[in-house]
């Protein structure tokens, strides 16, 4: 991808990785090779419940974020967190170009790119 902006939309099985351009957009899409298993908590379990994201699978992320000067984290539950996280440890140089962590729920690809659009016209105004 060589676009200026990138907007990822992450679970813990499946990343889309946008190169966003003013006009058109394309998109990266990395699935997990963890087994999905649905998870119930329980009320009275303090910390239960919480699946562990794929470090392999975080970091198949962060390689197809690395071309991108303004990244976007957006998704649904933990794993934008944790991908912010997991860039801050492994990734330091890429972590700085995070400009923003933005729940998402699980919008179209036209909905995100438009998002990002939006988000990125805005912060560009304050990173100059």
């Amino acid at each position: 991808m060589n676009h200026y902006h990138a907007c990822v939309w992450i679970d813990h099985q499946q990343a889309k990785v946008f190169g966003i351009g003013a006009d058109d957009a394309e998109v990266a899409d990395i699935k997990s090779d963890a087994p999905h298993h649905h998870i119930h908590a329980k009320a009275d379990h303090v910390g239960k419940g919480h699946k562990v994201i794929s470090q392999a699978f975080l970091g198949e992320v962060a390689e197809a974020l690395k071309p991108a000067k303004a990244i976007l984290i957006t998704g649904p539950g933990l794993a934008r967190t944790e991908l912010a996280g997991y860039l801050n440890e492994h990734f330091p140089a890429l972590a700085k170009r995070v400009w923003g962590v933005e729940p998402m729920d699980h919008p179209t690809d036209g909905q995100l790119t438009s998002a990002a659009r939006k988000y990125f016209q805005a912060a560009d105004r304050m990173h100059k």
